[in-house]
């Protein structure tokens, strides 16, 4: 039987979905910077159109002409992602007054909240630090964060999942290990995106025609670089953005094999539907991530390349969420452990 607000909690889950996918499309078609300010545009709530308007953004923002469609793009995104924001606050109110209810999550909601927050402040330094890829990065984990925190709200609301707690301890370490390289790999990627780095590699398998061509790891991982430049378009060399490409590559070979091995384990232990699944999330991250190679970082491939992230992260999550130990089996155990020591410390060995 579904919980209250899990209607709401399913809606804010799509909607997050839908914001991560704007915020791809608005840094990939390089509209990070379309409004150079926030959370307005030009001073405006929308993209300035009449002549007063663009008069007042040329004398005030001399350095950032306005472009349309690239401010269009940034303020659809902002729009969507503060109607989020929203949605999560009513959430986070909801549970607060629900909180003596049985089973009311009330702590993730709470944490909810505090990470749209955190969102926020990381979309404001992203166009006031100017697309500096430490933040761009971060904001981009933050929006995965999200989603996948309203997307374990939604299941725990549904009261359709139940936990497995009889699989092997094995697969539940493997299971949580495959989603913490995913989401190392997932950084990597928003590294590759931040500092233009896709297409540091054009062709497969190899790189620039070598299997290992000259790479600059020292600048390509450099997590202190200067704020203050504009990095729109990136700011580091070729050699620099071919060890971060190489970097990611080599990461999704690695967690190819880590989940290739959590389906086996899956479908050895019976849970076939989960395996397939994982299988089929991951075939498709890895086919999206070739074709985004072989076809040239083509809009519609990259975006899809984005989702195809976030679907692979959800898919990890709730593999998570159903075979983990739920904290009152464990407790029962726990207790009985102690009870059993009392009575043999006073009863003292058999005879």
């Amino acid at each position: 039987m579904t919980k209250p607000g899990f209607r709401l909690a399913l809606c804010a889950t799509l909607l997050a979905l839908m914001v991560v996918l704007l915020g791809a499309y608005t840094r990939l078609t390089h509209a990070g910077l379309g409004c150079p300010d926030w959370p307005g545009c030009y001073g405006f709530i929308s993209v300035p159109k009449t002549e007063a308007q663009l008069a007042h953004a040329e004398l005030h923002y001399p350095d950032s002409p306005v472009i349309e469609h690239k401010g269009r793009n940034e303020m659809v995104h902002r729009y969507f992602a503060g109607g989020l924001g929203l949605l999560i606050m009513i959430l986070g109110v909801q549970a607060w007054h629900r909180r003596h209810m049985a089973d009311q999550p009330v702590a993730l909601p709470l944490l909810l909240v505090g990470v749209v927050f955190a969102q926020a402040a990381f979309g404001m330094w992203t166009v006031t630090l100017k697309l500096w890829p430490q933040v761009v990065t971060a904001h981009l984990l933050g929006g995965l964060t999200t989603l996948s925190l309203l997307f374990l709200l939604t299941l725990r609301l549904s009261g359709r999942f139940k936990p497995m707690p009889q699989l092997h301890p094995r697969v539940r370490h493997l299971a949580a290990v495959g989603l913490a390289l995913v989401v190392i790999q997932v950084a990597l990627g928003g590294w590759v995106s931040a500092n233009y780095a896709a297409m540091a590699c054009t062709d497969l398998p190899t790189c620039q025609g070598q299997w290992w061509p000259d790479a600059d790891f020292a600048n390509g991982f450099h997590l202190t670089q200067h704020i203050g430049p504009n990095y729109l378009g990136g700011k580091l060399d070729s050699e620099a953005r071919t060890a971060i490409h190489l970097t990611h590559r080599v990461g999704a070979v690695l967690v190819s094999l880590s989940l290739l091995s959590l389906a086996w384990r899956l479908n050895r232990a019976g849970f076939g539907g989960m395996a397939k699944l994982l299988v089929i999330a991951l075939g498709t991250q890895v086919t999206l991530g070739l074709c985004n190679v072989i076809f040239h970082l083509p809009l519609e491939l990259a975006v899809a390349h984005n989702a195809g992230a976030a679907g692979l992260v959800l898919t990890l999550c709730l593999i998570n969420y159903r075979i983990r130990v739920p904290f009152a089996v464990t407790s029962r155990r726990v207790s009985s452990f102690w009870q059993h020591a009392h009575v043999r410390l006073h009863l003292g060995p058999h005879r």
